[in-house]
């Protein structure tokens, strides 16, 4: 049996596609040889267009007269102002301290046992004349026994402890009909070879900043906290394309 020649045409195109893709990928990953991965760039971030948005307030002009009236100024640049981000554009400090620890043991253990008897020495004189058909040794004078037992025991336990503490700077990108601040911050340091990225986004209540501007991750609702990077190292690190599809799609 021959194969058809537009089967094998069709084979032919879909190997050669595969062999591009993959050539293409490989030529852009052997571009970034010898090269510092590159920040992503902020200019398109909701941050600046938040802040681009809508201005930093400013201090209330004083007059003459309102100055030999009181000593402070009510502005938020006076020494008594209120400073905490309160509308959209402006920064404010989260501070990530994060130490978890967590140890879980469990043990069950489950036993049974039950044992049934069954007789039938005498009914109407069936019983013995079933015995008379019966092989040698067999009567239903015992009819029916069982006897079953079940155990069964079990134990796990899980044990975890992460600490992480980080500081990074968020913008309040949108205020909520209730007066929710919706903050979002990123953060890129490299070093050497390697990107560590930071982001931070959630929902933060405008009474939970402190007077130094700074909110706590346990106080950001709906919080996404992510710390990686990008770089030689998480390369590295990552198992191969190739490998990632075989643990995927192989059964076994």
């Amino acid at each position: 049996m021959t194969r058809a020649p537009g089967c094998r045409h069709a084979r032919l195109v879909a190997f050669a596609a595969l062999s591009a893709l993959a050539l293409a990928s490989g030529c852009a990953r052997l571009s970034d040889v010898g090269q510092v991965p590159g920040f992503n760039s902020a200019a398109n971030g909701n941050e600046v267009f938040a802040m681009n948005s809508t201005a930093f307030p400013q201090a209330r002009q004083v007059t003459a007269r309102h100055q030999r009236a009181s000593l402070w100024t009510s502005g938020r640049a006076s020494l008594l102002g209120d400073r905490r981000a309160s509308q959209r554009g402006d920064i404010m400090t989260v501070v990530i301290e994060i130490d978890d620890s967590a140890s879980i043991n469990n043990a069950t253990e489950r036993g049974r046992s039950g044992s049934e008897q069954m007789s039938l020495p005498d009914f109407l004189g069936i019983p013995q004349q079933i015995d008379r058909r019966l092989p040698d040794g067999a009567s239903m004078a015992n009819a029916v026994g069982t006897n079953s037992s079940s155990a069964s025991q079990g134990s796990g336990s899980v044990r975890r402890n992460e600490e992480l503490t980080l500081r990074i700077a968020a913008t309040v990108t949108e205020v909520l009909e209730n007066g929710a601040l919706r903050i979002e911050g990123t953060q890129e340091v490299r070093v050497n070879f390697e990107i560590r990225e930071l982001l931070v986004t959630g929902y933060v209540r405008p009474e939970d900043v402190s007077r130094q501007n700074e909110v706590t991750y346990d106080r950001i609702a709906s919080a996404r906290i992510s710390y990686g990077g990008r770089g030689q190292i998480s390369d590295v690190q990552q198992p191969r394309y190739g490998q990632q599809i075989s643990d995927i799609i192989l059964p076994f």
